[in-house]
């Protein structure tokens, strides 16, 4: 025992005596260095005696769609850490192709229990979804927080980015580098972050190139072009785009935007000497991708604690106002996007 105080006293930079009182409960010990004392003996890998133990404060379920996408990973751990250090144990429910809906997965947490539930992207960002499953759950009595997506007809804390700024950084940047023919590849239309998109770039485009670019009925159908969130969504996408004479793509994901990628170099086109690709996340490794995406960075940290401080206000009587908290996103440029250089060379 001596060597084992003696070993959490150095690490917490304390005498014995005060590591002995902490490990035994006893008052007269500071906040913090009882805090650095714990710390220590976590650190160390000593058990806490039980008195200590932090007790549960309860389950708080996380709803995602996917895991392939690496963002809903990210979101998931950020959510997740910030959940366990307010004591809390989060559970994780995905969807998958053929699995349990976003209904299903709700009634099972509900029925754990659960002291409140997260959703990131799910049925609230459908514009065709019925909105009535919420106010349900609000019936229920089970706090609940919405990530990337809004709809006004569900009285809850909102978590957004702002995905119409998302849209106009990319094609500020695009132009800038003098691209003038610029198409978008995103998600169905029925999604609400996929309509912020276009507004932001339909009015980027309008306002950066003028008359020349169309109104927006013209830009919409001709530069955007709908398809999955995936790789080879991506790539259907940015075929269609490539055909229109599109020398720049902005990409509503960075694997839509690695399909995009894949597209330009089925057609013969280099990245980003002919043609310059954007995508939006900025998920973990895409700085690896060949060449380095160029992207709109997702505050997914951000994004991730403020919904769960926003739960844990609804779970403690507190409620956070029901609207939306909109975070700002930063454009990220790396080796895929590049000078337009005047007619397309084909390699």
């Amino acid at each position: 025992m001596t060597t084992r105080l003696a070993d959490i006293a150095a690490r917490a930079g304390v005498s014995e005596a005060t590591v002995s009182r902490v490990l035994n409960g006893k008052p007269g010990v500071a906040p913090t260095t009882r805090q650095s004392v714990l710390a220590a003996l976590d650190v160390l890998g000593y058990e806490r005696p039980l008195r200590l133990r932090r007790r549960s404060a309860g389950l708080v379920g996380l709803i995602i769609p996917e895991l392939e996408n690496p963002i809903f990973p990210a979101m998931a751990q950020v959510i997740g850490q910030a959940l366990t250090r307010q004591g809390y144990t989060p559970i994780l429910a995905t969807q998958t192709e053929g699995g349990p809906a976003e209904d299903e997965l709700t009634e099972m947490l509900v029925e754990r229990g659960v002291a409140g539930i997260i959703y990131v992207s799910g049925l609230h960002s459908d514009t065709t979804a019925d909105m009535g499953r919420y106010e349900q759950l609000r019936a229920q009595g089970v706090p609940f927080v919405l990530v990337d997506g809004f709809s006004p007809k569900v009285r809850a804390p909102f978590i957004s980015p702002d995905d119409r700024a998302a849209a106009q950084l990319a094609v500020t940047h695009l132009v800038s580098l003098g691209h003038t023919r610029v198409g978008l590849a995103l998600g169905p239309r029925r999604y609400v972050p996929v309509q912020r998109k276009i507004e932001g770039f339909v009015r980027a485009m309008r306002e950066l190139l003028g008359p020349g670019a169309g109104d927006a009925e013209a830009v919409e159908e001709s530069l955007v072009e709908h398809s999955l969130y995936s790789l080879e969504g991506g790539q259907a996408a940015a075929a269609a785009l490539l055909e229109r004479g599109c020398t720049a793509l902005v990409c509503a994901s960075d694997m839509m935007a690695l399909g995009a990628i894949r597209a330009a170099r089925g057609h013969g086109l280099r990245v980003p000497q002919d043609v310059s690709v954007v995508g939006f996340d900025d998920s973990p490794l895409i700085a690896f991708t060949d060449p380095p995406l160029t992207t709109v960075r997702k505050p997914v940290t951000a994004m991730g604690q403020a919904a769960v401080r926003a739960l844990l206000e609804e779970v403690a009587g507190t409620p956070a106002p029901h609207s939306e908290f909109v975070f700002m996103p930063e454009l990220v440029v790396r080796g895929s996007t590049a000078s337009h250089g005047g007619e397309r060379s084909r390699s």
